[in-house]
């Protein structure tokens, strides 16, 4: 298990932080290339007060796991010099311009051709959660209940929202890893967007499909609920589930307490 994979801050002071974060990848049980990438940072990256991202690849060999990996670099890059305020439009530039590089690479390279990947993007601002997306992977609000915030692009999902299916069909539909919007799968790329007030116990998660598919919303609000175990245990808690349900595919999560206990 990969945790805690951070983008580097040369120069920069931690500040004291309200917010408490864990992050985690895992291969799972059957992928032999871990695809998934996450980056989390509770201090400024550009004007941002705080960033986090979960990137799930897709393409043969390297591809996806490049394509995740450069996607979330690329993105972090230009929101660094982004001079922008408005975090929906910082947010909106990076994620077109990491479109626009993967794009560029998988059209220029044969051995990268087809390659993408999803990418779900939040930042906290004032206790108002922002919320970009673009594939299936997720971002979830958990507190007296859990809920979904993004919507899966998906041909199942789709197939939900026009009633052709209920949500339980869905988790075990054949075609329920087909997506049907990605980074790099067009020279443009459409992005959803979110905004919501957060509660003082509001939980956020942000997860690839690794967990979303393999463990029922019901038994992630239970353990994110515990009481008796800390942010990081419950981290482990989920993607130890998702692997002992299968772990058909890698495994990325971001967990974040936005106001707990201010920490150095």
């Amino acid at each position: 298990m990969k945790e805690k994979c951070s983008w580097p801050h040369s120069g920069r002071q931690k500040v004291r932080s309200r917010m408490r974060v864990y992050s985690a990848t895992d291969v799972g049980k059957k992928r032999e290339i871990n695809q998934d990438y996450v980056f989390t940072s509770d201090i400024p990256v550009g004007h941002l007060p705080n960033l986090f991202v979960v990137a799930d690849g897709m393409g043969g060999h390297n591809a996806g796991d490049y394509a995740s990996s450069h996607g979330v670099m690329t993105l972090v890059e230009e929101i660094t010099g982004d001079a922008e305020y408005n975090p929906v439009k910082v947010i909106r530039h990076a994620v077109e311009k990491a479109n626009t590089w993967i794009f560029g690479k998988a059209s220029q390279e044969e051995s990268y051709s087809g390659m993408g990947t999803t990418m779900v993007v939040a930042t906290i601002i004032g206790g108002f959660l922002y919320v970009a997306n673009i594939g299936d992977s997720r971002l979830y609000v958990i507190d007296r209940e859990i809920r979904q915030v993004t919507r899966d692009h998906s041909l199942v999902q789709e197939m939900v929202r026009l009633g052709e299916i209920n949500p339980d069909e869905a988790r075990s539909h054949p075609k329920k890893n087909i997506i049907t919007r990605a980074l790099g799968a067009e020279k443009t790329v459409d992005v959803d967007f979110f905004d919501l007030k957060l509660t003082e116990n509001s939980v956020v998660l942000m997860c690839s499909d690794g967990l979303s598919n393999m463990v029922e919303d019901r038994k992630i609000e239970e353990i994110v609920h515990r009481e008796d175990i800390s942010l990081e245990e419950k981290g482990k808690e989920l993607v130890r589930e998702a692997n002992n349900n299968g772990g058909k595919d890698n495994i990325a999560i971001i967990l974040i307490e936005p106001f707990a206990s201010e920490v150095g």
